[in-house]
């Protein structure tokens, strides 16, 4: 039988490396790990927790735990996702500590899950994450009025709440629904581009719509799960209606807007954040010289106010933590001093593309990269929360802040990087008020 504590970092990794470039003897150890994994055998290293005196990691990684499923077992995309919850979560935990993050994360497709349940027709590929199909919008301009509230005890709604129940049972942490919030859940039902266009021609039939998709289906979908499970968090998830695509204004007047007003009144809007908005650099450079911004550091005087306003809005859907994700290219100082300003903890996310083995042209620039950026996130990190006012547990009984937070690991991440970057992580020692 396998043994979980066998596989301390980094040697997880390893293994995980091995199976990645089809050595045979990887397959069967891995083989042998999951068939113990998923019978149950390492349920009691589920129920110990990361340690409350130290800079935290997660990751996001039920693309890479389906990868290896439909791998070693040929399972496929809508029965890992639909059909076994002890065996999702299961699998989704070994991963974890296979890859050595500290902070387990349940996580699932959850743009596609969020529109399934009104009927969005969708794409269930054998072996990646499920989607919207682009061919065929559920909604257009002349019907979306029509949307009623889905039933919540059956399908896509009934599999995420198994999933919730049995990573609590194993784990201890609260339950957190994730879920789009207005607008990403609008783009996903309406189009991406018909929705943009109308963001710029007819700004109030969208915020209409908006209102309508959180008064309809996202508000009584999050009562529904506060219901469930009174101890329970929500996490709103936005890509779509971030600063990158739709610009600060617009993300502000009509994202960030959409989701105060889905919350009005809800005695649980403490226990719902939004932790997706992306591209704060955005705010923070002239229109002109589009090719330039990825570079930009530090913002401008001219544009500071600006870039303040728009955090100030993202604090207002998300009092828990500061995010900082890789699309957002301002200094990491920036972060750490306004979490330290509003007294809240630091996340910052590696960006799945920044660990891809596919997109890597040069490894060794990006390995110095990649443990550069780490080093300057850990650090800042540490010094917040030597900083700010934490509880004792340091967060590590609920699923968020996590600190260094993979946004994707998959099949197709350079485990190698993972480990740089993890690296970082565990070198960082412990925080000296939480000891």
């Amino acid at each position: 039988m396998s043994r979980i504590e066998d596989y301390p970092f980094p040697k997880g990794l390893h293994l995980l490396t091995q199976w990645q470039a089809g050595n045979e003897g990887a397959y069967k150890e891995m083989t042998a790990f999951f068939d113990d994994a998923i019978g149950g055998c390492f349920d009691a290293d589920f129920a110990v927790l990361a340690a409350p005196d130290r800079v935290h990691s997660t990751a996001s990684v039920h693309m890479l735990s389906l990868a290896i499923l439909h791998d070693l077992y040929d399972i496929e995309s809508w029965a890992y996702y639909n059909t076994d919850p002890y065996r999702y979560v299961r699998t989704n935990l070994a991963v974890s500590r296979l890859l050595g993050v500290h902070k387990f994360y349940t996580t699932w497709a959850l743009y596609a899950f969020t529109c399934e349940p009104l009927g969005q027709q969708m794409m269930y590929p054998d072996r990646f994450p499920p989607g919207a199909d682009p061919d065929a919008f559920l909604i257009n301009k002349t019907n979306w009025q029509e949307l009623k509230t889905p039933e919540f005890t059956c399908g896509i709604p009934r599999a995420i709440d198994g999933i919730l129940r049995v990573t609590q049972e194993l784990t201890g942490v609260p339950p957190l629904l994730q879920i789009s919030a207005p607008y990403s859940l609008a783009a996903d039902i309406y189009g991406q581009e018909p929705l943009l266009a109308d963001v710029v021609s007819d700004p109030d039939t969208v915020n209409a719509l908006l209102d309508h998709l959180g008064d309809e289906i996202l508000a009584p979908w999050m009562d529904h799960h506060f219901k469930t499970f009174p101890d329970g968090w929500v996490e709103l998830s936005d890509a779509s209606g971030s600063p990158f695509f739709i610009g600060p204004e617009n993300c502000m007047q009509m994202s960030i807007r959409s989701i105060r007003h889905m919350l009005r009144g809800k005695t649980y809007a403490d226990r719902v954040f939004d932790n997706n908005f992306r591209g704060d650099f955005v705010a923070s450079v002239k229109k002109k010289g589009r090719g330039s911004r990825r570079n930009v550091q530090s913002p401008p005087q001219s544009s500071q106010a600006k870039l303040l306003e728009l955090t100030d809005a993202k604090v207002s859907v998300n009092p828990v933590f500061i995010m900082r994700l890789e699309a957002d290219k301002i200094n990491i100082s920036f972060y750490e001093e306004e979490a330290i300003r509003r007294n809240l903890p630091l996340t910052c996310g590696i960006g799945s593309p920044q660990i891809d083995r596919n997109s890597i042209k040069d490894l060794e620039a990006t390995r110095i990269n990649i443990r550069e950026d780490a080093r300057s996130f850990v650090d800042s990190i540490k010094r917040v929360c030597e900083t700010v006012d934490l509880p004792e547990d340091n967060h590590v009984g609920a699923p968020w802040p996590s600190h260094v937070y993979f946004e994707d690991i998959n099949g197709q991440s350079h485990f190698e990087l993972v480990e740089i970057i993890l690296n970082e992580v565990y070198r960082s020692g412990s925080i000296e008020h939480l000891k």
